[in-house]
Protein backbone atom coordinates (compact mmCIF):
# COMPACT_ATOMS: atom_id res chain seq x y z
CA UNK A 1 0.00 0.00 0.00
CA UNK A 2 1.17 3.37 -0.61
CA UNK A 3 0.67 6.88 0.49
CA UNK A 4 -1.32 7.86 -2.49
CA UNK A 5 -3.90 5.57 -1.17
CA UNK A 6 -4.64 6.49 1.75
CA UNK A 7 -3.13 10.08 2.01
CA UNK A 8 -5.77 12.98 2.96
CA UNK A 9 -5.91 14.90 -0.41
CA UNK A 10 -7.70 17.95 0.56
CA UNK A 11 -4.70 19.55 3.07
CA UNK A 12 -5.19 22.91 4.80
CA UNK A 13 -2.07 25.12 4.69
CA UNK A 14 -1.12 28.19 5.78
CA UNK A 15 0.72 31.32 4.73
CA UNK A 16 4.63 31.63 6.23
CA UNK A 17 3.55 35.25 6.43
CA UNK A 18 0.55 34.58 8.80
CA UNK A 19 -0.04 35.51 12.15
CA UNK A 20 0.70 32.70 14.61
CA UNK A 21 -2.69 33.61 15.85
CA UNK A 22 -4.26 32.59 12.85
CA UNK A 23 -2.38 29.12 12.51
CA UNK A 24 -3.38 28.71 16.06
CA UNK A 25 -7.07 28.79 15.43
CA UNK A 26 -7.23 26.70 12.14
CA UNK A 27 -5.73 23.95 14.25
CA UNK A 28 -8.12 24.02 16.62
CA UNK A 29 -11.13 24.61 14.57
CA UNK A 30 -10.33 22.14 12.17
CA UNK A 31 -9.38 19.51 15.31
CA UNK A 32 -5.72 18.83 13.81
CA UNK A 33 -2.47 18.67 15.40
CA UNK A 34 -0.20 20.35 12.28
CA UNK A 35 -0.70 22.48 9.32
CA UNK A 36 2.04 22.38 6.30
CA UNK A 37 3.14 26.03 5.49
CA UNK A 38 3.79 27.42 2.17
CA UNK A 39 5.22 30.10 0.42
CA UNK A 40 4.00 32.68 -1.81
CA UNK A 41 4.38 29.92 -5.08
CA UNK A 42 2.55 27.28 -2.84
CA UNK A 43 5.37 25.56 -2.20
CA UNK A 44 5.68 23.81 1.20
CA UNK A 45 8.68 25.36 3.42
CA UNK A 46 7.37 24.11 7.09
CA UNK A 47 4.96 22.65 8.90
CA UNK A 48 3.17 24.82 11.99
CA UNK A 49 2.96 21.93 14.77
CA UNK A 50 1.62 21.58 18.36
CA UNK A 51 4.86 20.94 19.65
CA UNK A 52 6.24 24.04 18.22
CA UNK A 53 4.04 25.86 20.51
CA UNK A 54 4.62 23.97 23.83
CA UNK A 55 7.64 26.54 24.67
CA UNK A 56 5.20 30.00 24.29
CA UNK A 57 5.89 33.09 27.18
CA UNK A 58 1.90 33.00 26.81
CA UNK A 59 1.82 29.52 28.25
CA UNK A 60 5.06 30.32 31.01
CA UNK A 61 6.50 27.69 29.35
CA UNK A 62 9.18 28.95 27.57
CA UNK A 63 12.93 27.53 28.43
CA UNK A 64 14.33 28.96 31.75
CA UNK A 65 17.98 27.67 31.50
CA UNK A 66 20.93 28.48 34.11
CA UNK A 67 23.29 31.04 33.58
CA UNK A 68 26.60 28.18 32.83
CA UNK A 69 24.09 26.16 30.33
CA UNK A 70 23.00 29.79 28.60
CA UNK A 71 26.74 30.70 28.40
CA UNK A 72 27.46 27.40 26.92
CA UNK A 73 24.90 27.25 24.12
CA UNK A 74 25.90 30.45 22.84
CA UNK A 75 23.60 33.98 21.55
CA UNK A 76 22.67 32.28 18.68
CA UNK A 77 21.12 29.45 20.48
CA UNK A 78 19.44 32.03 23.01
CA UNK A 79 18.38 34.20 20.17
CA UNK A 80 16.20 31.55 17.87
CA UNK A 81 14.30 30.21 21.86
CA UNK A 82 13.78 33.85 21.99
CA UNK A 83 12.10 34.43 18.82
CA UNK A 84 10.31 30.64 18.60
CA UNK A 85 8.62 31.52 22.05
CA UNK A 86 7.90 34.90 21.73
CA UNK A 87 7.25 35.70 17.74
CA UNK A 88 3.64 36.15 16.37
CA UNK A 89 4.82 35.24 13.11
CA UNK A 90 4.11 31.25 11.65
CA UNK A 91 7.13 31.52 9.76
CA UNK A 92 9.38 32.01 12.88
CA UNK A 93 7.60 29.17 15.00
CA UNK A 94 7.52 26.83 12.21
CA UNK A 95 9.32 23.59 12.03
CA UNK A 96 11.38 24.32 9.10
CA UNK A 97 13.02 20.98 8.34
CA UNK A 98 10.20 18.59 7.44
CA UNK A 99 10.17 14.98 6.41
CA UNK A 100 8.28 14.33 3.70
CA UNK A 101 7.80 11.42 0.93
CA UNK A 102 6.50 10.74 -2.38
CA UNK A 103 2.96 9.69 -3.23
CA UNK A 104 4.59 5.72 -4.27
CA UNK A 105 6.07 5.81 -0.91
CA UNK A 106 4.92 2.62 1.06
CA UNK A 107 3.38 2.58 4.17
CA UNK A 108 6.03 0.67 5.99
CA UNK A 109 8.45 3.47 5.16
CA UNK A 110 5.94 6.05 6.43
CA UNK A 111 5.61 4.18 9.70
CA UNK A 112 9.37 3.94 9.75
CA UNK A 113 9.57 7.88 9.24
CA UNK A 114 6.67 8.15 11.88
CA UNK A 115 9.00 6.40 14.50
CA UNK A 116 12.09 7.36 13.79
CA UNK A 117 11.34 11.15 14.01
CA UNK A 118 8.18 10.96 16.22
CA UNK A 119 6.21 12.66 14.20
CA UNK A 120 2.56 12.08 13.90
CA UNK A 121 1.90 13.47 9.65
CA UNK A 122 4.12 13.05 6.86
CA UNK A 123 3.31 15.85 3.64
CA UNK A 124 3.29 13.76 0.49
CA UNK A 125 5.02 15.73 -2.16
CA UNK A 126 5.42 15.40 -6.26
CA UNK A 127 7.86 17.95 -7.78
CA UNK A 128 7.84 20.04 -4.65
CA UNK A 129 4.10 20.57 -4.76
CA UNK A 130 2.48 19.36 -1.63
CA UNK A 131 -0.07 17.18 -2.85
CA UNK A 132 -1.45 15.34 0.16
CA UNK A 133 -0.38 14.51 3.81
CA UNK A 134 -0.52 11.13 5.51
CA UNK A 135 -1.21 11.26 9.44
CA UNK A 136 -1.52 8.40 11.89
CA UNK A 137 -5.36 9.20 11.66
CA UNK A 138 -5.34 7.95 8.22
CA UNK A 139 -3.61 4.75 8.90
CA UNK A 140 -6.32 3.97 11.52
CA UNK A 141 -8.66 5.15 8.91
CA UNK A 142 -7.13 2.38 6.31
CA UNK A 143 -7.03 -0.57 9.71
CA UNK A 144 -10.89 0.44 10.27
CA UNK A 145 -11.18 -0.51 6.52
CA UNK A 146 -10.02 -3.15 6.42
CA UNK A 147 -11.72 -6.79 5.74
CA UNK A 148 -11.71 -9.34 8.65
CA UNK A 149 -14.57 -11.35 7.56
CA UNK A 150 -14.79 -15.02 7.37
CA UNK A 151 -13.98 -17.54 4.32
CA UNK A 152 -16.98 -18.58 2.50
CA UNK A 153 -16.00 -22.53 3.86
CA UNK A 154 -14.59 -23.01 6.58
CA UNK A 155 -11.69 -24.72 7.03
CA UNK A 156 -11.28 -27.94 8.52
CA UNK A 157 -9.54 -28.93 11.55
CA UNK A 158 -6.53 -30.75 9.92
CA UNK A 159 -6.50 -26.73 7.62
CA UNK A 160 -6.55 -24.91 10.65
CA UNK A 161 -3.37 -26.69 12.44
CA UNK A 162 -1.53 -26.35 9.43
CA UNK A 163 -2.03 -22.56 8.89
CA UNK A 164 -1.14 -22.24 13.03
CA UNK A 165 1.62 -23.91 12.50
CA UNK A 166 2.62 -21.93 8.95
CA UNK A 167 2.14 -18.49 11.16
CA UNK A 168 4.62 -19.87 13.78
CA UNK A 169 7.18 -20.88 11.12
CA UNK A 170 7.27 -17.19 10.88
CA UNK A 171 7.88 -16.39 14.26
CA UNK A 172 11.16 -15.90 15.73
CA UNK A 173 10.00 -15.70 19.14
CA UNK A 174 7.69 -18.77 18.67
CA UNK A 175 9.26 -22.10 20.99
CA UNK A 176 8.09 -24.46 18.21
CA UNK A 177 9.95 -27.44 19.21
CA UNK A 178 8.46 -27.17 22.45
CA UNK A 179 4.78 -27.11 21.37
CA UNK A 180 1.98 -28.95 20.17
CA UNK A 181 -1.21 -27.76 18.31
CA UNK A 182 -4.59 -29.85 18.37
CA UNK A 183 -7.52 -28.35 17.11
CA UNK A 184 -10.89 -29.76 17.34
CA UNK A 185 -14.20 -28.57 16.14
CA UNK A 186 -12.75 -25.11 15.32
CA UNK A 187 -10.87 -24.52 18.74
CA UNK A 188 -7.23 -24.40 19.04
CA UNK A 189 -5.87 -26.54 22.17
CA UNK A 190 -1.78 -24.94 22.65
CA UNK A 191 -0.11 -27.54 24.58
CA UNK A 192 3.66 -27.70 25.59
CA UNK A 193 6.19 -25.02 27.33
CA UNK A 194 6.53 -21.63 27.24
CA UNK A 195 9.50 -19.56 28.76
CA UNK A 196 7.43 -16.16 29.50
CA UNK A 197 3.97 -14.87 29.73
CA UNK A 198 4.75 -12.82 26.51
CA UNK A 199 4.95 -16.02 24.71
CA UNK A 200 1.24 -17.05 25.84
CA UNK A 201 -0.18 -14.03 24.67
CA UNK A 202 1.78 -13.91 21.52
CA UNK A 203 0.41 -17.68 20.58
CA UNK A 204 -2.86 -16.97 21.65
CA UNK A 205 -3.24 -13.83 18.97
CA UNK A 206 -1.54 -16.53 16.61
CA UNK A 207 -4.52 -19.00 16.58
CA UNK A 208 -7.10 -16.10 17.05
CA UNK A 209 -6.34 -14.74 13.73
CA UNK A 210 -6.26 -17.83 12.09
CA UNK A 211 -9.80 -17.75 9.66
CA UNK A 212 -12.42 -20.10 10.51
CA UNK A 213 -10.72 -20.65 14.51
CA UNK A 214 -13.98 -20.79 16.68
CA UNK A 215 -11.94 -20.68 20.14
CA UNK A 216 -8.61 -20.87 21.82
CA UNK A 217 -7.71 -23.06 25.15
CA UNK A 218 -4.72 -22.61 26.58
CA UNK A 219 -3.00 -25.77 28.13
CA UNK A 220 0.75 -24.18 28.02
CA UNK A 221 2.69 -24.20 31.42
CA UNK A 222 5.56 -22.02 31.93
CA UNK A 223 9.05 -23.08 33.12
CA UNK A 224 10.59 -20.48 35.59
CA UNK A 225 14.45 -21.21 35.01
CA UNK A 226 15.41 -19.51 38.32
CA UNK A 227 13.21 -21.75 40.37
CA UNK A 228 13.61 -24.66 37.74
CA UNK A 229 10.29 -25.21 38.18
CA UNK A 230 6.74 -25.38 36.39
CA UNK A 231 3.65 -23.56 36.22
CA UNK A 232 0.50 -24.95 35.68
CA UNK A 233 -1.90 -22.98 32.81
CA UNK A 234 -4.55 -20.96 33.06
CA UNK A 235 -7.87 -22.33 34.41
CA UNK A 236 -10.03 -19.52 33.02
CA UNK A 237 -10.09 -18.80 29.35
CA UNK A 238 -10.83 -15.55 27.80
CA UNK A 239 -14.05 -15.63 25.20
CA UNK A 240 -12.85 -14.81 21.25
CA UNK A 241 -13.02 -11.12 20.65
CA UNK A 242 -15.95 -12.09 17.96
CA UNK A 243 -15.61 -7.90 16.53
CA UNK A 244 -11.97 -8.25 15.69
CA UNK A 245 -12.92 -11.17 13.10
CA UNK A 246 -16.27 -9.95 12.56
CA UNK A 247 -17.08 -13.73 13.16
Amino acid sequence: MKASEVMTKEVLTISQYASLNEGIQMMVRNRISGLPVTDASGAMIGMLTEGDLLRRTELGTERKRPRWISFLLGAGTLAAEYTRSRSRRVKDVMTKSVIAVAPDTSIEEIVHLMEQHHIKRVPVVREDSLVGIVSRANLMQCLASMPYGEEAVRPSDDEIRERVWAELSHCEWAPTSMLNVKVECGVVHLHGVISNESERTALRVVAENIAGVEGVQDHLRWFDGLSCTFVAPHTEQEPMLTAVGDR
